[in-house]
């Protein structure tokens, strides 16, 4: 009898089963340390189920452009704010167009509404103007001069907001501001980076009030040259209300880029007057923000410029850095607003910047995330914003639940009628399927903002069926072999192959359909499809790293290996016929003709 070959494994070879089961429990108890040591133990709800938010935005034309709202540009708004609002970690978010000129967007509970809001609801008109001048956000009194005090250099010395502008007045001071260094020297931060933009203070507290709107309102910088109009423009701007902030982002983001304009800084502490756009938004790339540890600045907002955007960027810091504070600032004007006034050291070339100073984490990446995801075709409005409840899912999802249950003892059933011992297999290995699944999705929550649905949850019912097959797939094989007449032992090695040809076309299949279904759909169906791909991939290494080695194991068991009638692999309930086995030395007989 030939030995068998070196280095060749024979066809009966176990391997090492009880270390692959012993990899899969660490695995699991891995995954439910990850749950315990995140601090959340359920997987994170969609709207339908949680509920959240909804905002419906009406679009609105655009200046000089009647016919600006259309269905290409109402889908790449809704592309834009999808993006944008998957940086805030919302995977599960659904925005979508309703009509000719409404999108609507769906947002879970547990995400911030009022970040999202601004998201969304923002075009982020983006444009870099240099600064000819600030002061504080309140509205600046009429002088009323005296007929002995009263003079034409500017300063009513009888006003009673009148002062020295390089010193502030407490009568005027505003609380937001008084904490502000002044604006007569220039800041550390222009010190710290010199390759880069320094987010300059964004108060300068001079509150005098000139007497005549020729004269410079705030000069920080003598010799300013402010167009009359714009300084009566800067004097009547209100910062200080919500209402007020709003009016003046809408006037000054439907204004062109060519003309000077006054704006609010976001938070309403500061007001420009600004000169016209250096700089346009598409001229950048791309934004991010960045931790920087290295030379201690905190939250940074790095930007890349397209070649031309460089260019121009280069141009426009060059002329900046030769000029005094505060004009040596450029206001990042987004929608109106100013949500930044870095001062400028020296030109910056290379096509890159990077804005520093007073940012918070959420801050810079707000920045960021507006300024790397473009500006929107179109203005919007939000016409509605609701809250959802989530009685109506809460109801589906009992009732989805409950048809999950059934069908679930349905197979139970079924194994154990049709497989007998083998059914315990099964669900052993279905429990583990489910461990798994239920561990990967509640630390995708956290992760990467996945959040589960009603389709999710369908997707998680259909897999049931999806791993049955392969298990029954397996079961089907080992029958066949001891059918041939094989004892279990050989029948479970002998039959793997054939069964994980099978198994992994058959997964392959269910895998490609899920990836295709997630690519092509929006919304909801996003949530089926990556369901059904994640429990199809969780199929195989179930039947790969458990199925099989618990099989190969139990194998050597004496219930199962001599064919109890309950093990469901019974030779005689099969109908396995024994081998034909020939006898040693026998030569066959053949038929001889005449």
């Amino acid at each position: 009898m030939a030995a068998p070959k070196k280095g060749r494994r024979a066809p009966a070879s176990q391997g090492h089963p009880g270390r692959t089961l012993l990899l899969v429990l660490i695995a699991m108890a891995g995954l439910i340390g990850g749950m315990f040591y995140s601090g959340t133990m359920t997987p994170r709800l969609g709207i339908d189920l949680a509920g959240g938010t909804s905002f419906t935005l009406a679009a609105q034309n655009q200046p000089g452009k009647p016919n600006a709202i259309n269905e290409t540009n109402m889908n790449t708004a809704a592309g834009i704010m999808e993006r944008r609002v998957n940086g805030l970690g919302v995977s599960e978010a659904e925005v979508q167009t309703q009509g000719t000129d409404h999108i609507i967007v769906n947002i879970p509970k547990g995400t911030d509404a009022k970040q999202a809001r601004q998201q969304v609801g923002t075009t982020a008109k983006l444009g870099f103007r240099p600064v000819l001048t600030t002061t504080a956000g309140t509205k600046t009194p009429e002088p009323k001069p005296s007929p002995s005090k009263g003079g034409a250099n500017g300063k009513a010395k009888g006003d009673k907001a009148a002062g020295d502008p390089a010193k502030d007045q407490p009568g005027t001071q505003q609380k937001a501001s008084s904490s502000q260094s002044p604006d007569a020297k220039p800041t550390t931060q222009g010190r710290a980076v010199t390759d880069a933009l320094k987010k300059a203070p964004s108060a300068k507290p001079t509150p005098s009030a000139p007497a005549k709107p020729s004269a410079p309102a705030v000069p920080p910088t003598p010799g300013a040259d402010i167009p009359p109009a714009l300084q009566k423009q800067l004097n009547a701007l209100d910062c200080a209300s919500k209402q007020s902030r709003a009016t003046a982002g809408e006037k000054a983001a439907n204004s062109k880029p060519s003309d000077p304009i006054v704006a609010c800084k976001d938070d309403g502490t500061q007001k420009y007057a600004l000169g016209p756009v250096g700089v346009e938004g598409t001229d950048v790339s791309d934004a991010k923000a960045v931790f920087d540890s290295q030379q201690g600045q905190g939250w940074i907002v790095q930007m890349d410029f397209t070649s031309n955007g460089g260019k121009k960027f280069a141009d426009v810091t060059g002329k900046l850095a030769a000029k005094a504070p505060p004009q040596n600032q450029f206001g990042i004007v987004l929608d109106g607003a100013v949500v930044s006034a870095p001062s400028v050291s020296n030109a910056i070339n290379g096509g890159n910047a990077t804005i520093s100073g007073g940012f918070t984490q959420q801050s810079a990446e707000d920045l960021g995330n507006m300024l790397s995801y473009g500006s929107l075709p179109l203005s919007f409005k939000i016409d509605d914003e609701t809250t959802v409840t989530a009685a109506l899912g809460g109801e589906q999802l009992h009732a989805g639940l409950i048809a999950g249950a059934i069908g679930l003892a349905l197979v139970v059933i079924y194994l154990v009628a049709y497989y007998r011992g083998l059914a315990l297999v099964a669900l052993a290995s279905l429990f583990v399927s489910a461990i798994l699944t239920y561990t990967i999705m509640t630390l995708l929550g956290p992760t990467i903002g996945f959040a589960l649905n009603l389709p999710a949850v369908c997707g998680a019912i259909v897999a049931i069926g999806i791993t049955a097959d392969s298990f029954i797939v397996y079961f089907e094989r080992i029958r066949d072999e001891i059918r041939d007449g094989r004892t279990l032992r050989p029948a479970v090695e002998r039959g793997w192959p054939r069964a994980r040809r099978t198994i992994l076309v058959s997964d392959f299949v269910s895998f490609l359909a899920a990836a295709v279904l997630f690519i092509v759909t929006v919304g909801k169906v996003k949530g089926f499809a990556f369901t059904l791909g994640l429990t199809t991939v969780l199929d195989v290494v179930v039947v790969f790293y458990f199925t099989k080695p618990l099989m190969t194991m139990l194998a050597q068991r004496k219930f199962f290996a001599d064919g109890h009638s309950w093990s469901g692999l019974d030779p005689k309930r099969l109908g396995a016929k024994p081998p034909l086995r020939r006898r040693r030395g026998a030569a066959p007989t053949q038929t001889k003709e005449a």
